[in-house]
């Protein structure tokens, strides 16, 4: 376990420096929408995955979809350029993800939550299912507050909430790698390892916007 957080590390510090040249590159992001799904592809499907694979990547979705969502915010509610451009990046990679998870679900024929997603679906022992938030993500209160503001006021918010989000999406990375059995397979793992890196490299870019202010 040890050595796998010390590559998850060093993948995270890779992402920095990536991101922070195509950050210095790239003066715009095109928008793109969100891609339709394939038919399942049972054939391609990588083995091993467990119990905790697929609950990790059903939470996932609907922590992605609330970043799409307060990221779709921006045009309108953003003050700063770089905010503007950040949030742009984030919903190609967001999206491009949720695409990835749900296609891995319907592959091995599990629940696959709505791309849109607000909360995620957990059944308890006995069937009764619940919706939840999971780390990291904003209620409802906090999204319309957020959804309210403007200008300077809005970056603050949004800078301070993604963090906090981008910190709950990690910690289910960290659980998923503490889970018995779990992330086995390549595609799971370099998955888990991918938003372990990008996250905590968006952290660091966040917290040095959120510091500027």
């Amino acid at each position: 376990m040890k050595s796998l957080f010390l590559r998850l590390g060093a993948a995270a510090v890779a992402a920095l420096l990536s991101g922070a040249s195509v950050a210095g590159a790239q003066d715009t992001a095109p928008q793109t929408s969100p891609p339709k799904d394939p038919k399942p592809r049972p054939e391609l499907v990588a083995f091993p995955y467990n119990k905790a694979d697929v609950e990790f990547m059903q939470g996932m979705i609907p922590h992605h979809a609330q970043a799409v969502k307060m990221c779709t915010m921006a045009p309108t509610h953003a003050g700063k350029r770089e905010v503007k451009l950040m949030c742009e990046r984030m919903l190609i990679s967001q999206r491009d993800e949720i695409h990835m998870m749900r296609v891995w679900l319907i592959d091995r024929a599990q629940y696959v939550p709505p791309a849109d997603a607000t909360h995620h679906k957990m059944t308890m022992p006995g069937g009764m299912a619940h919706d939840m938030l999971m780390p990291g993500m904003l209620s409802d209160e906090e999204m319309a507050k957020l959804d309210k503001a403007r200008g300077a006021d809005w970056d603050r918010m949004f800078l301070t909430a993604m963090i906090k989000h981008h910190q709950g999406a990690i910690k289910m990375v960290e659980d998923l790698l503490a889970a018995n059995g779990a992330a086995q397979g390549d595609d799971i793992y370099a998955f888990a390892s991918d938003v372990f890196a990008d996250q905590t490299a968006e952290i660091e870019r966040m917290q040095k916007l959120l510091d500027a202010k």
